[in-house]
C-alpha cells in the first residue's frame, strides 16, 4: 500500500528524497532542514510528520521476535490472536485499554505489572480487575520471551519472591508507552510534557507560522493509520492554504 502511496504522490510532481531529518532551524525564513548532518534543504512551508517510537524493554528476544507473535499495538494486531492466550506489560490507562480490548478476542490476558499497584485510573483499574480473563501479575517483570521462530511462551520474574514463571502464550503486547519524535524541533515548537508537539485545536498549525504537524507526533490519543492520515491531509491543506495566502504557492 505504502508503494502505491509513493507512486500516486510521484505521479502528482511530488518531489520524493530520502535521508534522515537531523536538525532544524526555523528561525529563518525559508525554513532550513538538515539531512543525514550534511546537506540543508530549504522550504516555505514544512509539515513535521516523524511519529511516535514506541518504548521496548530492551530484550533479545522482544526484538527478534517483533512481528513474530511480540507487538506493540493491541487494536493493530490483536485479531490474530482470537481465541488464544496472550500477555501484555504495562500498568497504565493505555496498557488496561489494550488488556480490556483483548480480553474481547482471547481466552485469557495475563497482564504483567512490574509494581504492587498501577499507575492506570481507578475506573481503568477496575474494569481490568473485573474482567474475569484477565489476570494481573503484581510485582513481576518480563525475564524472557520463549519461542525461536515465534511467541511460545513467556517468563516472569517475581522481584519481591524471586520466583520465575513460565506461561504459555501466543502473544506479547508491550504496553510500556510512546515517545514523539520530536527532538530534533524542540528549539522552535511548542510541545507537551512528554514530547508531543502541541497545535492549534482543529487544526495542523503549531506556533510558528508556517510549520504544520501531522500524525503521531502530534496524537498521543489515537495513533492510528486512519487517524495519522486524516491529519496529514490537514496539515497538506493548511500548508496550501499558508502558501497561496503569502504568495508563495
Amino acid at each position: 500500500m505504502m508503494v502505491n502511496f509513493e507512486k500516486q504522490a510521484a505521479r502528482m510532481g511530488t518531489d520524493i528524497r530520502y535521508g534522515l531529518a537531523t536538525k532544524v532551524d526555523f528561525s529563518v525564513r525559508p525554513f532550513k532542514v538538515e539531512i543525514d548532518e550534511e546537506k540543508w534543504i530549504e522550504a516555505d512551508s514544512v509539515i513535521i510528520s516523524t511519529g511516535a517510537s514506541a518504548k521496548w524493554l530492551g530484550l533479545e528476544s522482544e526484538q527478534r521476535l517483533n512481528g513474530f507473535g511480540v507487538s506493540a499495538c493491541a487494536v493493530c494486531d490483536g485479531f490474530f490472536f482470537r481465541g488464544k492466550e496472550v500477555a501484555i506489560v504495562g500498568a497504565g490507562d493505555t496498557a488496561a485499554e489494550e488488556a480490556l480490548y483483548l480480553s474481547k478476542l482471547c481466552t485469557t490476558v495475563h497482564m504483567v505489572v512490574r509494581r504492587d499497584q498501577m499507575r492506570a485510573s481507578k475506573v481503568m483499574q477496575d474494569r481490568v480487575l473485573n474482567a474475569p480473563n484477565i489476570k494481573v501479575y503484581w510485582n513481576s517483570v518480563t525475564d524472557e520471551i520463549l519461542g525461536a521462530n515465534k511467541v511460545e511462551a513467556v517468563r516472569l520474574l517475581n522481584t519481591a519472591t524471586q520466583e520465575k514463571t513460565e506461561i504459555p502464550v501466543s502473544g506479547f503486547f508491550v504496553a510500556i508507552g510512546h515517545e514523539p519524535n520530536s527532538g530534533i524541533f524542540k528549539e522552535f515548537i511548542d510541545m507537551d510534557e512528554t514530547g508531543y508537539i502541541q497545535t492549534i485545536p482543529g487544526t495542523s498549525k503549531t506556533n510558528v507560522e508556517g510549520v504544520f504537524a501531522a500524525g503521531d507526533v502530534q496524537d498521543k490519543n489515537y495513533r492510528q493509520a486512519v487517524t495519522a492520515a486524516g491529519s496529514g491531509c490537514m496539515a497538506a491543506l493548511d500548508a496550501e492554504r499558508y502558501l497561496t495566502a503569502k504568495g508563495l504557492a
